[in-house]
């Protein structure tokens, strides 16, 4: 059975599991956290600097493969968002902050709250990054807590995550049905640079990943196309392989910021 997201005030939950740019995520709770809030920050996104890719889900795909390469990694084939091509660098964060020009993944945008698993109870607890340069107990100009309750603030953010933890099984759902199909077929990225004669430089190795082809999608029945399509599946492989065509982006962004460093 599948854990249920509770926004409950309760004892202390056993939680459990790490998330990708978090610190020190804890359960949000009345008496650990009743004068906790957020508030503005010089750097909101400084948390995600050095990321350079994210985890995206399916709905997000129509939005964002405009912006950046969409890729499948690993065995599960998790559906990654790259934001960056050399480690520790995000593209679309300077000096602290996202470059609207972009669409910022959800998993982003719910910083500083997290869902996690709270095993005993076999549900889902809303957690809040204790370290997040944002969260304080000096007077806060969005609060946790109203009274007894949860604030107006949080019971919004607790939707959020109610929604993104939907999206993402929806696309757990979605790379499944994928893998039966065999749709995925392993690629890498490559770029060739120039030396300063002029000369082709050596050849390097971006990315190792996973991605639809349009020749699988165009091997597949008219049942199985269809039912694709019904149900939005179809959409979100174009969207994704639309989205290839950012590495050039990528690539390019990439050395406007290191002749930016060797200036």
């Amino acid at each position: 059975m599948a854990k249920k997201p509770t926004n409950q005030v309760a004892a202390q939950p056993n939680v459990s599991g790490n998330v990708m740019m978090y610190e020190d995520p804890q359960p949000l709770t009345k008496d650990k956290h009743a004068n906790y809030g957020v508030v503005q920050v010089e750097k909101p996104f400084a948390f995600m600097e050095k990321t350079h890719f994210m985890p995206i889900t399916a709905p997000e795909f129509g939005s964002a493969s405009a912006s950046y390469p969409i890729i499948f990694a690993g065995d599960d084939k998790t559906p990654l968002a790259v934001m960056g091509i050399r480690a520790n660098e995000n593209l679309l964060i300077e000096d602290g902050v996202f470059n609207n020009k972009y669409y910022m993944p959800a998993f982003a945008r719910r910083y500083p709250f997290v869902l996690a698993g709270d095993q005993e109870n076999d549900r889902f607890v809303v957690c809040v990054d204790e370290k997040a340069e944002c969260v304080t107990d000096k007077k806060p100009t969005q609060a946790f807590f109203d009274g007894d309750e949860p604030s107006q603030f949080t019971n919004e953010a607790f939707e959020f995550l109610k929604q993104f933890e939907q999206d993402r099984r929806a696309t757990e759902a979605m790379i499944t049905r994928f893998k039966e199909l065999d749709l995925f077929e392993q690629k890498e990225m490559n770029f060739q640079g120039q030396n300063a004669d002029g000369t082709p430089a050596e050849k390097q190795k971006i990315a190792d990943y996973f991605a639809i082809t349009d020749e699988k999608l165009r091997a597949l029945d008219a049942k199985t196309t269809k039912e694709l399509m019904d149900n939005g599946f179809l959409a979100v492989a174009y969207a994704h392989m639309l989205s290839l065509g950012n590495w050039q982006r990528l690539v390019n962004m990439t050395l406007e910021r290191a002749q930016g460093e060797n200036a």
